[in-house]
């Protein structure tokens, strides 16, 4: 008890000297200000999230014992799409609800130096921690079943329906038995326009790549998508993005059809089968291949204007080669625009 009570007291104090060193993402104090935030950069996290001393193997323990299933939050201060998380989602009472019976809910800050125990007992920080779990946006939430294996990842934002949609699947368990996607088209089907959006200069169903060839973008998307409908409706449509698909060859795939693919690789296989492999699961799902058919990146979450275009630079000027941080390439973009005298509109 006394060694808990001492660590607790040290975790409180080291926490308030920390709170004034996270890095801040990309935006500045103004923009910050403008929307909402009195500590500009900062979100208070709900109080019912664990309070934990990031010893997941303790975590895991008293999960297991309440019948609970652990979710890793990794953020980011500054990270417009994690305070849309805390503050939309997380004050909707039936995700509240929900995330409260089904989860012990752990904050891990991507740039922090809080020591963090994994599962195997190695000791490391935060930071470290995030690039050993391949975190390249915030929100990343990653959740571990009962033994501690990632059940399901979701790499950015998600709106409140879809989230809510997420914590019921893995709550009940349903990952044993379907996956996200077609329980999501079960369980919450969504209004939309109920067309693919496909250009005829787009490719169709032989995605092979050769020597020479421009990177591939390959759009995972379906029918009944208002996502989708808005990528293409609204961020495709700007200017700025405009010019940076042209340096892609684009196709858009239909997530539910029957019929067989020509992967990036060459491989001519059914396309479920496929999206199996990949582990497909958000509509839309951008996926990037280079000229060997090798995928380099993807964004599959809810993605702004200005994060899309982050995405398709990353990959057009071949930056993830010097820096596979994609959040770190986001920091130096965003302070480039800003030093030329441009403004860096994160939620437009």
């Amino acid at each position: 008890m006394f060694r808990k009570a001492l660590s607790q007291t040290v975790f409180l104090l080291l926490s308030l000297t920390m709170f004034s060193n996270y890095a801040v993402y990309a935006a500045g104090d103004d923009e910050l200000i403008s929307s909402g935030l009195s500590n500009p950069g900062h979100v208070d996290k709900p109080e019912w999230f664990k309070d934990s001393f990031l010893d997941l193997r303790d975590d895991l323990s008293e999960a297991n014992e309440g019948g609970r299933r652990i979710m890793l939050y990794f953020y980011q201060d500054g990270c417009p799409y994690c305070e849309r998380l805390i503050k939309t989602n997380f004050t909707q009472h039936r995700i509240v609800a929900q995330a409260q019976q089904g989860f012990d809910v752990i904050a891990i800050n991507m740039w922090g130096d809080r020591e963090v125990v994994d599962l195997e007992g190695n000791s490391t920080t935060e930071k470290q921690f995030s690039v050993a779990k391949r975190v390249q946006y915030t929100p990343t939430l990653l959740f571990l079943n009962e033994e501690g294996e990632a059940i399901f990842r979701a790499n950015g934002y998600y709106p409140p329906e879809k989230f809510l949609t997420l914590l019921t699947y893995i709550a009940d368990r349903e990952e044993r038995v379907t996956s996200f996607r077609e329980y999501l088209a079960k369980v919450a089907p969504q209004k939309s326009s109920g067309k693919l959006h496909r250009k005829k200069s787009y490719l169709q169903n032989n995605l092979k790549r050769s020597q020479g060839d421009k990177p591939l973008l390959v759009l995972f998307e379906q029918k009944d998508c208002r996502a989708c409908d808005e990528l293409h409706g609204d961020k495709f449509r700007r200017l700025e993005i405009i010019k940076l698909l042209r340096q892609f060859d684009v196709a858009v795939v239909d997530i539910w059809s029957k019929e067989s693919i020509t992967t990036p690789s060459g491989e001519t296989v059914p396309l479920q089968q496929w999206l199996k492999t990949l582990n497909v699961n958000y509509t839309p799902s951008m996926l990037f291949f280079d000229a060997q058919g090798v995928e380099v990146f993807r964004a599959e979450a809810y993605l702004r204007a200005f994060h899309t275009a982050s995405a398709l630079e990353y990959v057009a000027s071949e930056a993830y080669r010097k820096q596979p941080e994609f959040q770190r390439y986001v920091d130096q973009r965003a302070d480039k625009i800003r030093a030329a005298g441009g403004v860096v509109e994160l939620w437009k």
